[in-house]
């Protein structure tokens, strides 16, 4: 009976031959009549690959651990020309260290996979390189950088596995270095993207708006817990600490919208400069639209209460966390008009440890107010959620509720289709 491989679904690739010419290396496999010969190649090929994975395992071993040697010796205080020749070996060794984990995946994995003596994780491991190897037509940079975290990430868990922990420690070392740049390096990939405004319209936005907070939980996820007891990440713990409440269970669209700018939050601290406050300031705009179409289009009460008091959370957190720490306007306008916010939240402020209930109260009224002024002039039709500030002010009571009327035959009819909300010229 002819068998099928499972993997040819796995893309092809091509890489330079002897005789300098292109050549295609693919899993597919050509006939399906086992012969002889087919049978004796297969059987050899299978009893080889563990010798084969010991023979990489060896050169990825003596690469790595040049690699960390020389990863110590450009951390070392010395002269200025000492450490450029120190730090131009640890270049060489990373990059020599990179080809040898490179190989690995190719010659070993490649092989295991098409001889259908890969491990699950083996199969997935080669799947994900097959999809980062695609990004190098269309996004050279994102694919450099993704492809140095993917080797990086593959034998950190050898590493681990080897049980030796004066080998991890030093490893680890390197590790969370090198890969704190790698992210640094793809935040600010996408930072450029997202600042580029140039015939790209705000829809086309939203897949680097997905991107961005997927590498920042993909750091906070994977790095961070590595360096959680560093001093300097004080103000980061307790952030980590509310981003984990989000770890499990199934999360709705109003828990993304929160865990996301939990995410940003930390970003402020983590990632300043890669991902500028420009930038910044944009993923916050996109989380805020996203709460206010929330409210609008949740139809159960409880929910949309919910959903409230995270959009209270966010605006707070996005004047505060962020605008108060703006240096630059392009618009005077907009500038003082913050200001004059800020200030009346400050006075707010005051209340917190006299009257803590008046104090909610009057910083709930304050981010309704300033949100209906943002809101009135948006693209976006927020009539839904003025109606649904606006009915709050009238129950807190600093607007009033007036009907509209009109004249007929001289007289005043009051309407009963629509009512209009005015504020207290006390307010």
């Amino acid at each position: 009976m002819n068998r099928q491989m499972k993997h040819n679904n796995i893309p092809a690739y091509q890489e330079l031959g002897k005789d300098g010419k292109m050549e295609e290396r693919s899993l597919r496999v050509v006939g399906t009549d086992k012969t002889f010969f087919n049978k004796l190649t297969n059987t050899l090929t299978k009893l080889l690959i563990p010798t084969q994975i010991g023979i990489n395992g060896m050169r990825i071993s003596m690469k790595r651990n040049a690699l960390i040697k020389a990863y110590e010796n450009s951390k070392e205080d010395v002269d200025v020309s000492k450490k450029e020749i120190a730090e131009k070996k640890y270049e060489d060794a990373y990059t020599a260290y990179l080809e040898a984990l490179d190989k690995y995946v190719l010659d070993t994995i490649y092989k295991k996979v098409k001889n259908q003596t890969a491990t699950q994780l083996e199969s997935m491991a080669l799947s994900q390189y097959y999809g980062i190897v695609q990004l190098k037509q269309s996004e050279y940079t994102e694919y450099k950088y993704r492809k140095q975290k993917y080797l990086l990430e593959l034998d950190k868990e050898t590493v681990i596995n080897s049980g030796k922990q004066k080998t991890i420690d030093k490893y680890q070392e390197f590790y969370i270095s090198k890969q704190d740049s790698l992210y640094k390096g793809i935040l600010k990939n996408y930072s450029v993207k997202l600042a580029d405004t140039t015939n790209v319209y705000d829809s086309a936005k939203d897949w680097i708006y997905m991107k961005i907070f997927d590498t920042l939980e993909d750091y906070i996820k994977n790095i961070l817990p590595l360096k959680i007891n560093d001093p300097k990440l004080e103000k980061v713990v307790k952030e980590y600490e509310k981003y984990e409440k989000f770890t499990v269970g199934k999360l709705d669209a109003r828990d993304n919208i929160e865990k996301n700018m939990i995410l940003l939050g930390i970003s402020r601290n983590l990632f300043t400069h890669s991902l500028p406050l420009v930038v910044a300031e944009q993923c916050y705009m996109k989380l805020l639209k996203d709460a206010r179409c929330l409210i609008q289009d949740t139809k159960i009460a409880a929910k949309r209460e919910k959903a409230y008091t995270m959009l209270l959370n966010l605006i707070e957190d996005y004047s505060i966390r962020l605008l108060a720490t703006k240096v630059y306007w392009e618009n005077a306008k907009e500038r003082e008009k913050f200001k004059a916010f800020y200030e009346k939240y400050k006075d707010i402020e005051k209340l917190k440890e006299i009257d803590f209930i008046e104090y909610v109260k009057q910083k709930e009224i304050l981010f309704m107010k300033e949100d209906i002024k943002n809101i009135q002039n948006e693209k976006i039709d927020y009539t839904r959620l003025i109606k649904y500030y606006k009915r709050k002010l009238v129950d807190y009571g600093v607007m009033k509720e007036i009907r509209d009327c009109q004249t007929k035959k001289g007289k005043y009819i009051k309407k009963k289709i629509s009512t209009r909300m005015q504020e207290y010229a006390s307010a």
